[in-house]
């Protein structure tokens, strides 16, 4: 292993003696104030390098010694718009002139996101206020994509989330078709546990019945993607988890049109392309893409084809009066190799045991949105959204160490129609004199969804047919699960002086949820002949009305350092795959209740004359009933099977700690055309169930939560070219609340601790871009899961070592 890391090692950092002879050059040019007032305070910079320069009274500005390249300039003065363009250096002097700052019009994402990139090669944090949200004194991350170093193309979740704090993250398919991640000792299954956005708006098949994202929006579309942790419930919903937003790139503003293309390829037959298309044309300013990915799979029985779109328009009407308009719509189908036992896993962690299943997913999303600026100190946002989609398994989901000898297979159909609305009002206000002034967020949400779900069986072929045998008495269950909520919240910011402010905050919830349908039950006789057949109908509704309260403290010792702390409620409803599924390796409590509980956080963050970036947070995790799964035994036929319960009392307690050093800052490097960092992530997390007088789960670990998690990354760039190295370590834990350690049925039992590690290679030439990607570089045999259903059951093993090349062009 010593070799091969010596090799890796070369390998990244051989290619700059090469790189050394880039040719350089000379930017300048004057910055205007429309209003012909002196400029104050300005700067210019390039986005991802070290080059800026101040804005003098004058309004000029220059760079020297810029390599020959693509660069995106961005400019800004205190008070004033933002203004960025791109722009190609190919001679030894440019002159730009013709940049011109205007006054602002709707409150816009703050210039300060873009100046903190240089320290943190890729994170930083939400601004106080931003969007129509209140973060003071939340923990909060942003990961800016085109800060980072990661495989894009098939949205390699490993890489991407490498430095927030906290994440389990599942990998289950080779191109990042689902993004399975769980904060602080929640399931990362689906996503679920956290509250899943597309520009502040829900994506989720039922952001209140069934949390779960099917789709997740490509990264090579991305801007950056923000992650608010359980405090956030006040203000985005009562999950414990949080919330996660994937905010997408913006048309080009100064130009009419601007053409993005990749194309890239992979092992295992993997082809993706992604074109993208933006500009701005008189008073609207445009975004769309296509998206196209295939591949063989790394597994036998795991290919798959995927096609995703988006177009979105900003239709400025006024001034003070802004228009948005998205639609999304992503499709695909992926063959799934099933699960493994531990010996399969160990004796070839490739093979497949099952060639009849399938999975598809149709996504349909529509938003239309409003802004009024309403006076200086006032706006008022609204968000309409609706989504129309659709998720369909067919396969067998018999236990893995049990032969697949054909027959009829087992399909399980969602449909998902849901519309909700959002409205926000935000004002700043003063008492007397006071400066800064308090923020007040005001909030309210209407959300309608209903969802079908039926199971019965399917065909008896190998192929994709996604149809009942007997589509108007299905075999298994058929049910309608309509839900509605209305929320209101205000939350306030109170600046108690220039360093301390307190946010309190309160969140009013009804949740109305029904069950209509039937399941069916059967007695077998040894051969597997119904003796007798029995049908249930149900007709159930369940309304609850609850407030939930929060409140955060924030002291700001100095520019460079915060201490905050935060308590929050949360609340998490039971979802209808709680009520109703037919699996014999997975059972349902038909008392299954709510959950309740609270989120607590105290950490301190900041940053080290621009040469060491920091936070660390303490937290603490209650729950009330938590809803889990033990290990249990069939009284009949002996069959190990997951039950899925309230498990009992519940609490996470953990620190996480992340640091990135900037080596060529702190060695006082005077190369502007050198940047070097390193980074830490750790948590660590102690996470039982408690206040139970069931003796085989008291003081037990909850299940899927890794007790250690530690990533390591070392980025390095010289002019256009840039690498990343990094280094992902996950500590053993369990699966379920009993804490087995093996199964024969492998849909329980350890999952072992596993260590990753990922190359990245980038060079910018004029307007292409080349990307190297080399995935799970030592080659690790692992898992990150034991499903108990699709796509198992059994093992899932995560992909070996894979290589990836991306070539972009820029027009």
């Amino acid at each position: 292993m010593g070799n091969k890391i010596v090799l890796c090692l070369c390998f990244v950092f051989m290619p700059f003696y090469v790189l050394a002879q880039t040719k350089t050059g000379r930017i300048s040019g004057k910055v205007t104030i429309l209003d012909n007032k002196s400029i104050e305070k300005g700067y210019v910079f390039l986005i991802n390098t070290n080059f800026q320069s101040n804005i003098n009274t004058q309004g000029e500005y220059y760079f020297e010694n810029v390599p020959f390249g693509s660069y995106t300039l961005v400019a800004f003065a205190s008070g004033k718009k933002t203004y960025e363009k791109d722009i190609t250096l190919y001679t030894e002097d440019i002159r730009l002139d013709a940049i011109y700052l205007q006054d602002f019009e709707t409150e816009l994402e703050s210039v300060t996101i873009q100046a903190q990139r240089e320290k943190t090669f890729g994170i930083t944090r939400l601004k106080s206020v931003e969007n129509f949200g209140i973060y003071e004194a939340k923990k909060n991350e942003v990961i800016v994509l085109d800060d980072i170093n990661a495989n894009l193309s098939t949205n390699n979740a490993r890489q991407i989330y490498a430095r927030i704090t906290g994440l389990n993250i599942w990998e289950s398919d080779q191109a990042g078709l689902q993004l399975g991640i769980g904060g602080r000792g929640l399931s990362p299954n689906r996503t679920a546990n956290f509250n899943t956005r597309q520009n502040g708006y829900d994506i989720s098949a039922d952001a209140l019945g069934y949390p779960e994202a099917y789709y997740t929006p490509p990264t090579e579309a991305l801007d950056k993607i923000e992650i608010i942790r359980g405090a956030s419930s006040l203000q985005y919903g009562t999950q414990f988890g949080g919330m996660l937003n994937f905010r997408f790139k913006k048309g080009n503003p100064d130009r009419k049109l601007e053409f993005i293309t990749r194309q890239s390829i992979g092992s295992w037959g993997f082809l993706g392309t992604f074109n993208s298309f933006g500009g701005k044309i008189g008073k609207v300013q445009y975004y769309s893409y296509y998206q196209y990915r295939k591949g063989e799979g790394y597994r036998p029985n795991s290919n798959f084809d995927y096609h995703n779109g988006f177009i979105g328009l900003d239709y400025q009407i006024t001034k003070d009066f802004l228009v948005n308009i998205e639609i999304t719509k992503m499709q695909y189908l992926a063959k799934q190799a099933g699960g493994l036992t531990d010996r399969n896993f160990q004796e070839n962690s490739r093979q497949s045991l099952r060639n009849r299943n399938w999975f598809k997913a149709d996504w349909n999303l529509f938003a239309l949105n409003f802004t009024w600026k309403l006076s200086e100190n006032t706006q008022l946002n609204m968000r309409n959204f609706a989504l129309i989609a659709s998720r369909s398994s067919v396969g067998n989901l018999e236990r893995i160490n049990v032969a697949d000898f054909g027959g009829n297979r087992t399909l399980i159909d969602g449909q998902f129609q849901n519309f909700g609305n959002e409205i926000r009002l935000l004002h700043k206000y003063s008492l007397g004199n006071q400066n800064p002034k308090n923020t007040l967020l005001v909030g309210s949400r209407i959300y309608q969804g209903t969802t079908t779900a039926t199971q019965g069986e399917g065909t008896a072929g190998n192929d994709a047919n996604f149809s009942y045998l007997n589509p108007n008495d299905v075999e298994n269950s058929d049910y309608k699960f309509p839900n509605q909520n209305y929320a209101f919240f205000i939350e306030n910011i109170f600046n108690i002086s220039q360093k301390i402010s307190i946010t309190p905050g309160v969140r009013f919830e009804n949740i109305q949820t029904y069950a209509k349908g039937y399941y069916k039950q059967y007695l077998k006789d040894g051969a597997g002949n119904i003796i007798e057949e029995n049908k249930f109908e149900e007709n159930k509704a369940r309304t609850r009305n609850f407030l939930l309260f929060g409140l955060g403290i924030s002291y700001k010792y100095s520019d460079k350092t915060e201490f905050y702390g935060n308590i929050s409620q949360n609340y998490r409803a039971i979802n209808f795959s709680d009520l109703r599924i037919v699996n014999q390796n997975f059972r349902i409590d038909p008392n299954i209740q709510d959950e309740k509980g609270f989120t607590a956080d105290f950490g301190i963050r900041g940053d080290l004359e621009e040469v060491f970036t920091y936070e660390l947070t303490a937290f603490y995790l209650a729950y009330k009933g938590k809803i889990g799964q033990v290990l249990r035994t069939d009284s009949v036929l002996f069959n190990d099977f997951r039950f899925r319960t309230n498990v009992s009392d519940a609490r996470n307690v953990g620190v996480e700690a992340f640091g990135e050093i900037s080596l060529s800052k702190l060695f006082g490097g005077k190369n502007k055309n050198l940047k070097s960092s390193i980074f830490a992530n750790f948590s660590y997390i102690d996470a039982r169930y408690i206040n139970t007088q069931d003796n085989t789960i008291r003081n037990k670990q909850v299940e899927m939560v890794p007790p250690i998690t530690l990533k390591l990354g070392k980025n390095f760039s010289y002019k256009n070219f840039n690498t990343s190295l990094q280094f992902s370590y996950i500590k053993e834990h369990f699966s379920d609340a009993s804490n087995s350690q093996r199964t024969a049925t492998a849909i329980e039992g350890i999952i072992p601790s596993y260590k990753v590690m990922d190359l990245s290679v980038r060079y910018t030439w004029r307007f292409l871009t080349l990307e190297g990607t080399v995935n799970n570089l030592l080659d690790e045999k692992y898992f990150t899961r034991r499903a108990e259903a699709y796509p198992g059951p059994g093992i899932i093993p995560a992909d070996g070592r894979g290589f990836y090349l991306t070539l972009q062009g820029k027009f």
